[in-house]
């Protein structure tokens, strides 16, 4: 072989291998490199559109939520919210002008514009407005108030938004029954809290001082805002009036408390015709709990029996002052149709039971003695 062969086949060989060892460890050119990525877009886009998990399907449907939501979707169009306005002077100029006091809930009554609430919601308000559910706002009328059962109802311009509740009674609820509230706490509109009945025959104290006894006990969320609004039973009835809360910080701590629907719908009905309720009276004042408490005495005391009452026409007698300056106390009513009196309240709230024109029998202590007398009641209007 002569050399000039001889050099031809080594820079042919060498040529060969300097091919081979470019195309296995060189980096891919700035072509093939965009046409690889533009052969891997396609994928990235699809990644992006079908970014997180797919819908898994419904494999369990509870009745009871569709209940739930039912009645929500049929009762919260009834409950509205409340807020209300008092007036203020400037201490300076001496201007009258209005600003925020509170807020509340309520329902409709009627189709007439009747709004049923608490009496604490309206309380020493100046001006009071009630949006609807389909977020009109009412100026509003406080036709009535009842504070010994703390409630109140308003009155708005009639309009095809009106949805009024219907009425279930109470006298046959259960503990443990499934219940509702819906109202607007803390400002927030149409919420719906739900538990059960966790205690009847409960009593609290209205804004007079009077028990409200009979109260319903619920540990349904109730909070600042609640008042005035219904607590429902599982057909979307009312069955009380959202009221009162036991809590030390002033928020929902597991306990609230609502007037039963069979106070309210005997004491509504009376605001509506009269502005207040029209009560049985027997016509006679009372003795000052306080000093009954000093004589270490149980009952209710007569004070003052007024001309040509019930009492009067009954023969009860008043406390009196006699010639010497000594005090003749009064006849202590003790009992009423068998009822046991001990206390003012007992009585006020013993007398709710009848109507104007009841006869009822009474057991007084007079002088140390028992006696019984029947009396004719007489209304308060």
């Amino acid at each position: 072989m002569n050399k000039a062969t001889f050099g031809t086949i080594c820079l042919l060989l060498g040529l060969f291998i300097g091919i081979f060892y470019q195309c296995r460890w060189d980096p891919p050119s700035s072509h093939s490199s965009t046409t690889q990525q533009s052969d891997r877009e396609p994928h990235v886009v699809k990644a992006q559109m079908t970014t997180g998990r797919p819908i898994d399907p419904v494999t369990v449907v509870s009745t009871v939520e569709e209940a739930t939501i039912k009645l929500f979707e049929m009762s919260a169009p009834s409950v509205v919210y409340i807020t209300t306005t008092s007036q203020q002077q400037d201490s300076w100029s001496r201007n009258i002008y209005e600003i925020p006091s509170g807020t509340g809930s309520g329902f409709v009554w009627d189709e007439e514009g009747h709004i049923v609430t608490n009496f604490h919601v309206i309380q020493n308000a100046y001006h009071a407005k009630v949006t609807l559910s389909d977020k009109t706002s009412w100026d509003a009328e406080v036709i009535g108030f009842e504070e010994r059962k703390d409630l109140a109802v308003l009155k708005i311009k009639p309009n095809s938004a009106l949805r009024p509740l219907p009425i279930a009674s109470s006298f046959d609820l259960k503990v443990g029954q499934s219940v509702f509230a819906i109202g607007n706490p803390f400002g927030l509109d149409q919420t719906l809290t739900t538990g059960i009945i966790s205690a009847l025959g409960r009593e609290i104290n209205s804004v007079s001082g009077v028990p409200i006894r009979d109260v319903i006990q619920t540990d349904a969320a109730i909070n600042p805002g609640n008042s005035g609004g219904p607590l429902l039973d599982l057909s979307g009835r009312l069955i009380g009036v959202n009221t009162a809360i036991l809590s030390p910080s002033g928020a929902y701590s597991g306990i609230g408390f609502s007037v039963p629907v069979d106070v309210v719908n005997w004491v509504v009905p009376d605001l509506i015709k009269y502005g207040k309720v029209k009560r049985p009276v027997l016509g006679i004042e009372l003795v000052s709990q306080q000093s009954i408490d000093q004589l270490n005495l149980e009952g209710a005391m007569v004070l003052d029996v007024s001309p040509g009452s019930g009492a009067a026409k009954g023969g009860l007698r008043p406390t009196r002052r006699l010639g010497n300056g000594d005090m003749s106390l009064g006849d202590l009513i003790t009992e009423v149709n068998g009822e046991s009196i001990k206390s003012n309240n007992d009585l006020l709230l013993i007398l709710e039971k009848y109507k104007p024109g009841d006869q009822i029998r009474i057991k007084v202590i007079r002088d140390d003695r028992p006696a019984t007398l029947n009396v004719t009641l007489g209304s308060s209007l």
